[in-house]
């Protein structure tokens, strides 16, 4: 659900990642200087709701300011260390 504040002007941003319950990507308007906190604040979610955060693939902080177009990204734990699943694919 976007959040529209009306006095001010818009940034448009695409949310991706696997907390959320989503089927695919999600759009999302914020007022112009919004911060990936207050993105992750507008989807109910706070800093602590994944193991990590990006925009477009770069790890960034939760005081990063966002621009127009960005997509943010919003990582989990890996379950099984990529190297060991590799060695058990192997043997």
């Amino acid at each position: 659900m976007p959040l529209i504040v009306p006095s001010e002007r818009l940034i448009h941003i695409e949310v991706a990642g696997s907390p959320l319950p989503l089927d695919g990507p999600a759009g999302l308007s914020l007022p112009e200087g919004a911060t990936l906190a207050d993105a992750l604040a507008a989807l109910g979610l706070d800093t602590d709701a994944a193991a990590g955060f990006g925009i477009r693939g770069r790890r960034a902080l939760p005081n990063t300011l966002l621009r127009e177009g960005d997509r943010i990204e919003l990582y989990r734990t890996l379950e099984v260390d990529p190297k060991a699943a590799r060695r058990a694919r192997a043997t």
